[in-house]
């Protein structure tokens, strides 16, 4: 409900500042020595578009505070190579302001104007010297040598897909970058007018099938973003201003820049695991119009008939959509409960339904006491969460005691819901698994698990009720990118938080001195899909964990042992007598920082709890065994 009556105009100038006002709070907190106020005061821009000079003028200062100390916070560090058809500086600037703003410290390396093929195919090149992580390429409409009309589009649009193919093939060669590819923005004028669209051999189709071809190719390899979405969105005309093409070879016209930056941004962030992970809504004046403890079931605004109540329903069948492909969806409300629940229960217009929600919390306590309750539930941390209320008296205050959760100011018609939380592009996605699309359903078998814990006599009870089964396997590459995907975003149960790519990965399964290995974990409940990933390389008489992780999901079921016991195994194999492993502590790992004393290690180096190297022998203390989970094979086997 919102309960803030101050007119409209002030509230929007207390909760979203304007350009000038965080570039005049940055300078300030420049000059007085707090670069982190500074900071803070400066990101806010990057969530404002279609501007040119407010993200100039940020990008100018963002570079006066990186002299004077690097951002506090960043959660990722990556170098990028941006390559271009076109001028591209605006472009790499304005990118390390938009990925800040996603916790990404970017250093950037712009390929000259145009140079983008000879850089990308030389393997001496300075892009190739500069060592990226990632390599932006970025071409204009001009630069597909398309005719206006092609007796044969077919083979047109296929030999222009193998020229692009081949240039991602050779950064993957030459390095182990991840390519994000722009597609090609049409234009709005056509000499063929409407007919156009009716011609498979016209210019405009022969572009559009080739961005369909290069998404189809790039499968889970290469990170794509789609400029002609982006365009379209904030216009074509807008797009194009061929006044600085013809000036300065810039392609997209410098106020279409800062939206192009932000959803590059989206992509590399989704790329390092910082997509959110859950929705957190409120219910009265969010999801359904009014207040239902007030004005009853029939009284509030929901469904066909009402422009709010068709809002609310349009809402609704967003957030079921971001369900769909794997967000998790929560509830905290300053409700009664059962008030909370019966639109669910007995509302004919409702989309949603409670078993959509991993967790529903309605009482009367705090919002931040409530969201971080929503954390500690589902195992995730508080910036993996967006909260969504149509109050911003209670955004400003989770805003302020919880800054690491994301805010979405949403506006007051409702009708504008679905726009506001879809333009903070929390969302994306580096690829889409299977597990990600099981991600509700095995969060919903979670809960159902904890209460068969609660009701369990012993936690030795618990394990053995759950009926738990692995299978364990090394790497393959059907399974690579959900495999990436984990190495990229898991944070808490990883022992050393090393970030390896597609490419680092496909390289550690084919070296023989590498042992890898993923665990597919099912239980009574659910199949868990893939959850847990181990790499180790032999040194000596000893098999070192270089990585080991495991998804929040399944912490607390044993997992670990049965990893350790096909890792003892591989180490016999292979005639070697110990497990080595190092932890390295970060802000998000402390559930691992006794894990190998736990496991029987012996501490080599280092004090458990700080930065430390341990070992265990195999030869003295015998295989390391997991009692509660039977192997996926010995399953089937009926072993």
């Amino acid at each position: 409900m919102d309960a803030d009556r101050r007119p409209a105009d002030a509230r929007a100038r207390a909760e979203v500042p304007s350009a000038e006002t965080c570039l005049e709070d940055a300078n300030a907190a420049l000059a007085a020595g707090d670069l982190t106020a500074a900071y803070r005061s400066l990101l806010p821009v990057a969530d404002l578009t279609g501007a040119y000079r407010p993200w100039a003028a940020a990008v100018a200062l963002l570079s006066r505070l990186e002299a004077a100390g690097p951002a506090p916070g960043r959660r990722r560090e990556i170098r990028v190579a941006v390559a271009g058809s076109y001028t591209t500086a605006q472009l790499a600037s304005f990118l390390k302001l938009a990925a800040l703003r996603r916790g990404v410290g970017v250093d950037v390396h712009e390929v000259g104007f145009d140079l983008y093929a000879q850089e990308i195919l030389d393997p001496s090149s300075g892009l190739y010297r500069f060592a990226p992580d990632y390599v932006v390429v970025a071409p204009h409409e001009g630069a597909i040598p398309f005719p206006t009309f092609s007796d044969d589009p077919a083979a047109a649009v296929a030999a222009e897909a193998d020229r692009w193919e081949r240039l991602w093939r050779a950064v993957q060669e030459h390095s182990s970058a991840r390519v994000v590819q722009h597609n090609v923005v049409l234009r709005p004028e056509s000499p063929w007018g409407h007919v156009g669209a009716r011609l498979a051999g016209s210019r405009d189709e022969m572009l559009r099938a080739l961005n369909a071809e290069l998404a189809r190719r790039a499968g889970n390899e290469v990170l794509v973003v789609d400029c002609d979405r982006i365009a379209s969105a904030i216009g074509k005309e807008r797009w194009f201003d061929d006044r600085y093409f013809h000036l300065a070879k810039q392609a997209v016209a410098l106020d279409a820049l800062p939206e192009l930056a932000r959803h590059t941004a989206a992509v590399l962030a989704a790329a390092e695991g910082l997509s959110a992970k859950c929705v957190v809504v409120d219910l009265d004046n969010t999801l359904w119009g009014g207040v239902i403890a007030e004005d009853g079931l029939a009284g509030i605004k929901l469904g066909a008939g009402d422009p709010a109540g068709e809002a609310h329903v349009a809402f609704q069948r967003y957030l079921a959509a971001l369900r769909q492909r794997g967000i998790l969806l929560a509830v905290v409300s300053k409700n009664n409960d059962a008030d909370a629940r019966k639109p669910f229960e007995e509302h004919p217009d409702m989309v949603l339904q409670l078993d959509d929600f991993a967790t529903f919390i309605a009482n009367w306590e705090d919002k931040a006491t409530n969201l971080r309750r929503v954390a500690e539930t589902l195992n995730i941390g508080l910036d993996s969460l967006v909260f969504v209320d149509d109050n911003p008296a209670e955004r400003e205050v989770v805003r302020q005691v919880l800054p690491d959760v994301e805010v979405v100011t949403i506006p007051r018609e409702p009708a504008r819901y679905v726009r506001a939380l879809s333009q903070t592009l929390l969302f994306e996605a580096a690829a889409v698994t299977a597990e990600d699309l099981a991600r509700p359903v095995q969060y919903a078998a979670r809960a159902a698990a904890l209460r068969l814990q609660e009701n369990a006599g012993t936690l030795d009870d618990f394990y053995a009720s759950l009926e738990m089964e692995a299978l364990v396997a090394p790497f393959d590459e059907l399974n690579l990118p959900r495999i990436a995907q984990l190495v990229g975003k898991t944070n808490q149960f990883n022992v050393t938080t090393r970030r390896h790519g597609l490419a680092e990965l496909r390289a550690f399964a084919d070296d023989p001195g590498y042992e890898t290995m993923y665990v597919r974990l099912r239980d009574a409940f659910v199949d868990h899909g893939l959850v847990a990933v181990l790499v180790a390389r032999q040194d000596g008489d000893a098999l070192d964990i270089d990585t080991w992780l495991m998804s929040c999901r399944v912490i607390g079921r044993t997992v670990e042992h049965t990893m350790l016991e096909q890792l003892c195994e591989l180490a016999q194999a292979r005639g070697l007598r110990r497990l080595k492993g190092t932890y390295l502590p970060t802000e998000k790992n402390a559930v691992v920082q006794d894990l190998f004393e736990r496991l029987g290690f012996s501490c080599l180096s280092g004090v458990a709890g700080a930065e430390s190297t341990w070992e265990y022998d195999i030869q003295a203390n015998g295989v390391i065994r997991s009692e509660f989970i039977r192997r996926w094979d010995e399953a089937v086997a009926g072993v």
